[in-house]
């Protein structure tokens, strides 16, 4: 063989190894209120020819039924957690993750065994939990990561406080009560002035735990009798008092044209944890993808085009952080 043709063989070869993964299912049976068994299921992406125990990470989706890949069937097509994976595990990273309940395989089954008003905001923690133990328990990996993004970030943070997992990332996570930032979205959508004054004393009375009667037809449809105790067990949590309760360490990272969670909130992650470190991308937006200027619609137009890459240094990012 040739020199121009060994070379070539020799760069191909160690393209490939680096790059070279393998991917197996990860399955957590749980039992729902109604007394039914529902399984979550899950990917575990894995470097090939590791031959020494390596750090794994869980990626947590955020909210409503986005599953494993950070897809939905309402409006959500952008494979950014599978491109995630990919990438860490291109860096030497295992990363597992699964579709929660009500989302991607189970979201047909789930239907059937959860009803809305048995659902509480600490199941998603419990499943998490069940996953980071599946993890720790496995004698592949060395250190436990997890990373939680938008909602998922506050599942994230209780989970990996539970655990005391080796690491945790908040991607795109809220740094307020859900009542705060509710009450904004309505502000920013223009409600009238006597729609957000219900709107804002429903939302007080939700957080303090008492259930409501709105009148208005919006409020009722939004915000339903069955509904509401999933609602009041999420508002009991404020994000930036329960990442200051974990002891581990903490990467916060925020894009700067995320339209969904606001640069505010990543600030105030930051104050309450002093010691974690902070990464912002100028250009990406809440699906991990670059969108160029400010127009809204070009950037939610980015939701539906699973071709895009994912942010330019956003995997080195975080790889940097778990393997420091």
């Amino acid at each position: 063989m040739n020199r121009f043709l060994m070379s070539t063989f020799l760069l191909l070869s160690i393209c490939l190894n680096v790059w070279a993964q393998t991917e197996e299912p990860m399955h957590y049976k749980i039992t729902v209120p109604a007394g039914a068994d529902l399984t979550l299921d899950g990917t575990l992406t894995l470097p090939d020819n590791v031959k020494k125990a390596i750090p794994v990470m869980l990626l947590i989706a955020g909210s409503g039924p986005t599953d494993r890949d950070c897809n939905s069937a309402y409006g959500l097509k952008t494979n950014a957690f599978k491109m995630l994976a990919d990438s860490l595990s291109s860096k030497g990273i295992a990363v597992a993750r699964y579709d929660k309940r009500g989302s991607g395989a189970n979201l047909t089954a789930a239907k059937g065994a959860i009803k809305p008003e048995e659902f509480l905001f600490d199941h998603y923690v419990a499943d998490a939990v069940g996953f980071i133990r599946q993890l720790q328990a496995d004698k592949r990996f060395s250190k436990v990561f997890v990373a939680g993004h938008s909602e998922g970030s506050l599942v994230g943070m209780l989970a990996a406080e539970q655990t005391r997992a080796n690491g945790f990332v908040s991607i795109a996570g809220p740094g307020r009560n859900i009542v705060d930032i509710m009450k904004e979205q309505g502000r920013t959508a223009g409600n009238p002035t006597d729609l957000q004054a219900e709107v804002d004393n429903t939302l007080d009375s939700l957080r303090a735990g008492y259930p409501v009667h709105p009148r208005n037809p919006i409020l009722k449809a939004q915000l339903s009798s069955k509904a509401q105790p999933g609602l009041i067990s999420w508002m009991k949590y404020d994000p930036a008092v329960v990442i200051e309760k974990y002891h581990g360490p903490v990467l916060i990272i925020q894009g700067r044209k995320d339209l969904q969670v606001s640069l505010t909130d990543a600030n105030l992650l930051k104050a309450a944890r002093h010691d974690a470190k902070l990464i912002l991308f100028d250009e990406m937006n809440h699906i991990l993808k670059n969108v160029e200027g400010t127009d809204k619609t070009e950037n939610f137009k980015t939701y539906n085009n699973p071709t895009l890459p994912l942010t330019p240094g956003l995997a080195t990012a975080i790889a940097q952080f778990v393997t420091k």
